[in-house]
């Protein structure tokens, strides 16, 4: 019996050694989740059960689980790298059309591979949840995963048809009288331009033409006249120009929306590009002068915003704390192409174990549980970086040395067996 016991301690001392050294060697390991080995005693059981003097038959191993703590994250220089701030496991696919073989990891080394899809070492794809349309605010799709390809993606262009301007006015300038005509200088106070875009991404410019009108009906008045590309376009109404009014105080008065607050606005009848190109009418709707002001200062244009963009080309990606992929455009433009799926497990040491820092779904872990980073209890992204092993190599060490010490006196154990046996053979 002894030596059976010795034995079982020695399988399970080596065992001890083998996971101990498995820890040392991952170390430096991305990813990697430190694992332990759990051990029971055996006793031999008869129909009576087991006696009380009964000293056992030994050790076995019952389990070698995996702690699946946080590692520290360090910081790296590629932007798709991808460290997880609490829990959840990054998906990955065999492949980028083989998405239903998947696998599951904590390690965020990724990279773009030939034909531009977001992969780890192994080729394996990372899916990340689909987006409902060109904004954040649209949102993901968080039961439909889909590898990410970066080098199909192109700065689409966005046609303008909407313009904000705030100027001021100079309060000094002389009254003009003349009838407008933008060719004559003389007919008008002062003039700004904005570059608006088609829906080729085409650029126009859209000229304004402010003229001081003096007081008209108890109101300091100018006329403003818009011109694209030299050509005039009209308001919406069908007028050949807009007025704004000012108060006392300098202030915009009018035009107000039909709840009466200022918002300065001149829808601008659609105009059609000359010479003909195929593209849309450019319709500006949403030109407006809020916030202008009329003061005795010279004339400024002190806020100017527009939400058009000519074509652009890809020029990086950036990830945020949600997981949300951004691609970058050369146009200034941004549009999120994804956003990064986490799953979790109710019991993760029941993940079957893959290698290559992978993990599989199996009976015991239960069923995958999505979602979205920061949400429903899953940790966030921190994009360029990666989680460290989580294995302390001074406690790894000790457990070395641990174990060492457990095999060597099971060792002593069957030396000590031995020499009684042999001590008995011997009597004569």
């Amino acid at each position: 019996m002894a030596f059976s016991a010795a034995l079982s301690g020695l399988n399970a001392a080596q065992n001890n050694l083998s996971v101990t050294g498995n820890n040392i060697a991952n170390a430096n390991t991305v990813g990697f989740k430190k694992s332990r080995s759990e051990f029971v005693d055996v006793y031999a059981s008869s129909l009576a059960g087991v006696s009380k003097t009964t000293p056992g038959a030994g050790v076995r191993v019952a389990n070698v689980a995996q702690q699946f703590l946080q590692g520290n994250l360090q910081f790296t220089d590629n932007n798709l790298d991808m460290g997880i701030s609490g829990e959840g496991f990054f998906v990955v696919a065999k492949s980028p059309t083989e998405i239903n073989d998947r696998a599951y990891t904590r390690s965020g080394e990724f990279k773009l591979n030939e034909d531009g899809y977001v992969v780890n070492n192994q080729g394996q794809a990372m899916l990340a949840f689909k987006p409902n349309g060109t904004t954040v605010a649209d949102g993901f799709s968080t039961g439909v995963m889909q590898p990410i390809q970066i080098n199909t993606i192109a700065g689409k262009p966005q046609e303008t048809n909407q313009v904000e301007y705030g100027v001021n006015l100079d309060a000094s300038a002389p009254v003009i009288a003349a009838a407008f005509d933008k060719g004559l200088s003389s007919t008008y106070t002062s003039q700004t331009s904005a570059t608006v875009y088609d829906s080729f991404g085409s650029s126009h410019i859209m000229t304004s033409y402010f003229v001081n009108k003096g007081v008209v009906a108890g109101d300091p008045t100018w006329q403003v006249y818009h011109y694209i590309d030299g050509n005039s376009v009209s308001l919406a109404s069908g007028d050949a120009y807009g007025e704004l009014k000012f108060n006392a105080g300098g202030n915009l008065k009018s035009p107000v929306d039909v709840n009466g607050v200022v918002d300065g606005l001149f829808p601008l009848a659609p105009y059609s590009i000359v010479p003909a190109t195929g593209a849309n009418d450019i319709v500006l709707d949403k030109l407006t002068y809020a916030g202008s002001t009329q003061f005795n200062q010279k004339f400024s244009v002190n806020e100017l915003k527009q939400n058009g963009l000519p074509a652009g080309q890809l020029t990086g990606i950036d990830t945020d704390d949600e997981g949300v992929i951004f691609a970058r455009f050369s146009n200034g433009g941004s549009e999120p192409i994804g956003q990064v799926a986490l799953v979790r497990f109710a019991n993760p040491q029941g993940l079957s174990k893959l290698g290559d820092t992978t993990w599989g779904q199996s009976a015991s872990s239960g069923e995958s549980i999505s979602g979205a980073p920061g949400t429903n209890n899953f940790g966030l992204i921190q994009a360029g970086a990666l989680e460290n092993s989580n294995v302390d190599l001074s406690s790894q060490l000790v457990n070395l040395i641990v174990a060492q010490q457990a095999y060597q006196a099971n060792a002593q154990t069957i030396t000590t067996e031995n020499s009684i046996m042999q001590t008995i053979l011997n009597i004569r």
